[in-house]
């Protein structure tokens, strides 16, 4: 049996569901590619009481040594807040079916369910876009994420873009402000989320020029907001 379970936002996040299934794996595997953990592999061994083992992207994506571990015991792959939010442990769910794997999945608590403590009302978010790290040695600097903006501003939606492990804020509103000018989109204002569902919580709204130096701790997410409620705008200014 696979279980995918849910770690939620922060160590003790995790369901009662969720380690009930703990207690049933001989193998425990931790997904660490897609985020920044807001803790340490220490703590969160502390709060299911078992080793975990760090699983890679590699591992993960070709998934035939996971799911043939599976089919002989039962194997579990911790997730950073819900286990279906990436694209690859969906084709992972797929696959195991393919291959008549058994598959169980533990949802938690994600970022999509945390921004909401912006004010930001949840039904007004359009497609969800991610920004990576840009290198310019190798002359590395997408920014298709903006074309997804451009999309959710022409329908009024909110834009929430998920930014890449190991990109400081102030670089991330750099290649925000160079993308936005490339596609001629004018950004007014825009709400930074670090750390939600954690002790270490801070949202910040304002300019690209006003929050170019301040300082947030990983994970962290920018949200460019579409037309505002009066209420919406009422409860951002509070940030």
């Amino acid at each position: 049996m696979l279980y995918l379970i849910g770690l939620g936002l922060n160590e003790k996040n995790m369901s009662k569901q969720g380690l009930e299934a703990i207690e049933k794996c001989d193998k425990i595997y931790l997904e660490s590619y897609t985020v920044d953990f807001p803790y340490t592999m220490s703590a969160l061994e502390k709060v299911i009481g078992k080793k975990i083992i760090k699983a890679e992207r590699d591992f993960v994506e070709n998934m035939d040594k996971l799911l043939e571990e599976a089919k002989k015991e039962n194997v579990a792959l911790l997730v950073y807040g819900s286990p279906l939010t990436a694209t690859t442990h969906i084709a992972l769910v797929h696959e195991a079916k393919e291959k008549k794997v058994k598959c169980e999945m533990i949802f938690n608590v994600s970022i999509i369910d945390a921004i909401g403590e912006t004010g930001l009302q949840l039904y007004k978010f359009g497609k969800i876009s991610s920004m990576p790290t840009w290198q310019r040695e190798k002359h590395y600097q997408p920014d298709s994420f903006m074309e997804i903006v451009k999309e959710n501003r022409f329908i009024n939606a909110h834009s929430l873009i998920l930014i890449d492990i190991g990109l400081e804020l102030k670089k991330a509103l750099f290649q925000l402000e160079v993308s936005a000018g490339k596609h001629d989109f004018k950004i007014e204002k825009i709400v930074v989320c670090s750390r939600l569902g954690t002790r270490d919580s801070k949202i910040l709204y304002g300019t690209i020029a006003e929050l170019k130096d301040k300082e947030v701790k990983s994970p962290y997410c920018i949200i460019i907001p579409g037309k505002l409620h009066f209420f919406e705008e009422e409860i951002l200014k509070g940030f």
